[in-house]
């Protein structure tokens, strides 16, 4: 990936156009971004079809081209997948379109709601995806949608408030996952934790206001906020467990 991503840099900075890569899991996004931090000609904007994406298109934009001006939405497409006498899931949409040929990573988010199923994509795919006509046991209709109709995603969250004394991963994840500090950092230890979605395997690993960690079989929470003590000293997280 970062070998792909170093070169359509390049020939975005030589033939002075726009590149792109396909679509990026969350994973390799970090990954990515890491690394063009240290690029110095490097300019990357990440989007896959609005602010709510998981799932991004990298981005490398030319000298002359503004970001805020950068019309991205022309690089994607997107569709809706009705189904009848059903409700398909999101690993039911996903595994019927991945039937179909398609690869992964001309993908991007899909959103589930009821009975229908928004989807971002590459163009040079949508029409193909257009002719799906079953998902699982369900028939299904599609039609395309104009990127500013999709839905934002519907998301569930518990609010969690708690005190640590150090900000340290193992006792932030504790906190937000209702651990012990020895389980939660047993479970660092044996790989099950990402860190912005990158692998970590360090307990004592610094943990700052709007990182994400992800605890495999548990899910994902955010720390939103920090602030004030306790009459012990321990210092106040605040945070946000996806349901």
């Amino acid at each position: 990936m970062i070998r792909r991503a170093e070169d359509l840099n390049r020939r975005c900075q030589r033939n002075s156009e726009l590149t792109h890569t396909n679509f990026l899991s969350p994973a390799e996004r970090a990954e990515l971004e890491a690394w063009a931090r240290h690029m110095p000609d490097c300019r990357v904007r990440f989007f896959g079809g609005d602010e709510d994406c998981e799932r991004t298109l990298a981005f490398f934009l030319p000298d002359w081209m503004e970001e805020d001006s950068a019309e991205l939405s022309e690089y994607l497409r997107a569709m809706a997948i009705t189904a009848y006498f059903g409700t398909p899931a999101h690993r039911d949409y996903l595994g019927a379109l991945l039937g179909m040929g398609i690869d992964r990573q001309w993908l991007g988010d899909i959103r589930v709601i009821g009975n229908e199923a928004s989807i971002f994509c590459l163009p040079s795919v949508l029409r193909h995806l257009l002719s799906i006509e079953k998902v699982g046991r369900c028939g299904v209709k599609t039609r395309e949608l104009a990127l500013s109709q999709v839905p934002a995603p519907e998301r569930r969250v518990k609010e969690k408030r708690f005190s640590v004394q150090s900000m340290r991963l193992d006792a932030v994840l504790a906190g937000l996952f209702d651990l012990s500090r020895s389980e939660a950092a047993r479970q660092i230890r044996a790989g099950l934790v990402t860190v912005n979605y990158l692998d970590c395997q360090k307990c004592d690993l610094p943990i700052s206001e709007g990182d994400i960690l992800a605890l495999r079989g548990k899910g994902k929470a955010k720390v939103t906020g920090t602030g004030g003590e306790s009459r012990k000293g321990r210092l106040f997280i605040y945070g946000e467990v996806l349901l």
